[in-house]
């Protein structure tokens, strides 16, 4: 189940979309998730699944590696569909004792299931195609106007890298005291709910020790090396817009603005 977790790790590979400047790639993850919530019928969804599909394939990224960080949020896909199927009022489609089914509820259940595939297949494209420092960078340099009202963006930058970066060691290290536990008897499957969050504490605890222990660590290099924030520090390799980040906007700005045009236009609208 560990190894199914995506976010956060890099695929190497060559491709157009990981020679994309990092920019162009955050601002097309935001307007991508924008346009999920200004959808009202089914066309604007084909739209952004064939936009998705043309992503995906330029990134070289293999669909079946991208899609298992889906198997980490099954259940809770599960209970918010499960939540909105029952819910929703609306014209009963399915009624039993206290339990009715309406339309709108299985529309909604169908969007919502939909639009949280699509967020997470989306973000995983991101972080897949974007190494931890250049999405730092993006970041730091494409949120500096925010710098204007005060906003710490090389703070707010270095900690998000910092998180994407110890996401992997930290699921390593997990996986390691999982076997660890396991070796010496431990029963983490069997049981009801409660038995296996208790079980969960002889791995939380040391994974959390070995946690503040990285981090304070990284804190004594840091300030060994005289870190100091973002002011007067230069970059070893300093972001620059090429044709091909001018030919994704034009096409970013396009889908946009057509995905959303589509996506509410009355005449296909059912939600």
């Amino acid at each position: 189940m560990l190894r199914d977790i995506t976010l956060g790790q890099y695929y190497q590979t060559e491709s157009v979309i990981h020679r994309l400047d990092p920019r162009v790639k955050l601002l097309g993850t935001v307007l991508f998730f924008v346009t999920l919530f200004c959808f009202k019928n089914p066309v604007g969804y084909a739209v952004a699944i064939v936009f998705l599909a043309v992503v995906i394939f330029l990134s070289r990224v293999p669909f079946l590696y991208m899609i298992r960080g889906m198997k980490t949020i099954v259940v809770l896909m599960l209970i918010t569909v499960i939540l909105n199927l029952f819910v929703t009022q609306g014209d009963p489609v399915f009624s039993y004792w206290k339990i009715t089914i309406t339309k709108q509820g299985i529309v909604q259940a169908a969007t919502i299931a939909l639009r949280i595939s699509l967020l997470i297949i989306g973000s995983s494209i991101m972080t897949l195609t974007t190494t931890p420092n250049h999405l730092t960078d993006g970041m730091e340099k494409g949120l500096r106007f925010l710098r204007v009202i005060k906003v710490p963006v090389h703070e707010i930058a270095m900690m998000m890298s910092i998180a994407l970066r110890f996401i992997p060691i930290l699921l390593e290290e997990t996986d390691k005291i999982m076997k660890a536990q396991l070796a010496r008897g431990a029963d983490l499957e069997s049981g009801n709910l409660f038995k296996r969050i208790k079980a969960m504490v002889p791995i939380l605890v040391p994974l959390f020790i070995s946690a503040f222990r990285r981090a304070n660590d990284l804190a004594n290099a840091m300030e060994a090396r005289c870190y100091r924030g973002g002011d007067g520090r230069t970059k070893m390799k300093p972001l620059k817009y090429h044709t091909r980040d001018a030919v994704a906007y034009i096409i970013l700005f396009v889908y946009t603005v057509g995905s959303i045009f589509v996506g509410r236009l009355w005449i296909f609208n059912i939600f």
